[in-house]
């Protein structure tokens, strides 16, 4: 599928390596790398070559046979053989670990990285930047990092999914000659988008889908407010904002083209008796966006505990929304959108743990709640029971603001409400607000309403 990039673990290279001349590869991935890292720094004349004592170590070596043949000056260190002296080159090839390195490396390599770090030098990974888990992203110790890393065949799971992305720098993909596999981690293409359903001739308003947004307590009316304008700009023909009541004359100011509906209101958050408003709204919508500055008590979590047992339609849940929430049985489809604070309570662990096992921690809550999960950052993961894990990977840093995770929840209520599956919804949702960082004039300075203002430019 062109959506879709195989993002390749340890085990799935060996599989599509086998049958294979090893040394042949060797030779295809050494040749690549070499020209890479001449395109890459063409003026640089002293290079040192890192080499471990496996496969990646000797594609180390033959990436220094090619820079010799090309005139460059050029040391090999064997760390097998202890050695440590890097020299004073202007490039480091780091061909100390490949794709079967895992957890934390010995006290004489961690050394050995550390140098390479510190070198001043320019540094080329082979394959991955050693230290990284290739099929996870995790960096249990000390890891290269690396302004190049040129990877061969497919790109590695560890070069895409952080804190092992972090590492990476420049990823160059070279071709040796091996075919595509299906893989359990794919990287989403903005070629997706184009699964989403657009407006047709025969459509109205309420064909085109239609989003229910729930959320808004006082002092929080922003956050619907994006959400609801996200959803409107994703091409959703018809957008309801239910709030509690003493906060509509904001929103009737914030939202000119979406419906308001009043909740039962108690000081500003919604109040008992809200479910049954919201229900009875739910079954005129399409999709459900829960959450959004909903604010927390018992008012709001007896809304979404209700909501979510008894609405068949499919819901994003996010912010609020996610507070002590607890798997259920529930009726329709669910796509839970939350930081990785957020799903650190979700599943009784620190922030910093989620951080560090990503992967990991977004395929359990997946399991656990039995429905679609992204774990946003700059690696937004999203995951589904049983399947694969897609990766939205096209954003840029200016998405690290207030109310972008408001946009996003609308974005993938839009795309819920047209009738796109659960999981590509939400992949496509992350697409679209990644792509729309891109599109938008400013680089410093953007705040999350920019991106809705870029939408209709990125799904054109």
């Amino acid at each position: 599928m062109p959506e879709l990039e195989p993002l390749y673990t340890a085990d799935e290279m060996r599989a599509a390596e086998a049958g294979h001349d090893t040394q042949v590869l060797m030779e295809r991935a050494g040749l690549e790398a070499a020209r890479i890292g001449l395109d890459a720094y063409p003026d640089a004349n002293r290079w040192t070559v890192v080499c471990g004592g496996g496969a990646n170590g000797g594609d180390g070596r033959v990436v220094a046979r090619h820079l010799e043949s090309a005139g460059k000056k050029v040391d090999v260190v064997d760390a097998k053989a202890g050695e440590t002296d890097l020299g004073s080159p202007e490039v480091v090839v780091d061909a100390l670990f490949g794709t079967g390195f895992s957890g934390e490396p010995r006290a004489e390599a961690a050394a050995l990285i550390d140098r390479m770090n510190a070198s001043g030098a320019r540094v080329l990974a082979i394959d991955l930047p050693s230290g990284v888990d290739a099929s996870t992203g995790e960096v249990a110790g000390a890891a290269v990092a690396s302004d190049v890393t040129v990877t061969f065949h497919g790109r590695k799971v560890g070069l895409v999914v952080a804190p092992g992305r972090f590492r990476a720098g420049a990823v160059q993909v070279a071709d040796i000659g091996l075919d595509q596999r299906e893989t359990a981690v794919a990287l989403a293409t903005p070629e997706l988008l184009r699964a989403v359903p657009r407006r047709g001739p025969k459509d109205t308003k309420y064909t085109s889908g239609h989003v229910l947004v729930v959320g808004g307590s006082r002092g929080l009316t922003g956050a619907p407010s994006l959400s609801a304008m996200a959803a409107m700009r994703a091409d959703a023909g018809y957008v309801t904002v239910a709030a509690p009541e003493s906060t509509l004359p904001v929103l009737e100011q914030r939202l000119v083209e979406a419906v308001k509906r009043p909740l039962p209101d108690e000081d500003g958050l919604v109040a008992d008796g809200s479910a049954e408003v919201v229900l009875q709204l739910a079954a005129k919508a399409s999709a459900v966006a829960l959450g959004p500055g909903l604010g927390r008590g018992p008012g709001p979590q007896g809304l979404v505990r209700r909501l979510l047992a008894d609405c068949p339609l499919p819901a994003v849940v996010d912010a609020d929304a996610l507070f002590e929430l607890e798997p259920v049985d529930w009726p329709g489809p669910r796509v839970l959108t939350p930081h990785e604070g957020e799903l650190g309570r979700l599943l009784g662990r620190d922030s910093r743990e989620i951080a560090a096992h990503r992967l990991a921690s977004v395929r359990e809550a997946a399991e656990r709640f039995r429905c679609v999960v992204v774990l946003k950052g700059a690696d937004s993961l999203v995951a589904a029971p049983g399947g694969p894990v897609l990766v939205a990977d096209v954003g840029l840093p200016s998405l690290a603001t207030a109310g972008t995770g408001d946009v996003l929840t609308g974005i993938i209520a839009a795309f819920l409400a047209k009738g796109l599956e659960p999981q590509l919804a939400a992949a496509a949702g992350a697409l679209a607000q990644q792509r729309a960082s891109v599109e938008a004039p400013q680089r410093a300075g953007l705040v999350a309403s920019d991106l809705i203002d870029a939408l209709p430019r990125v799904l054109a």
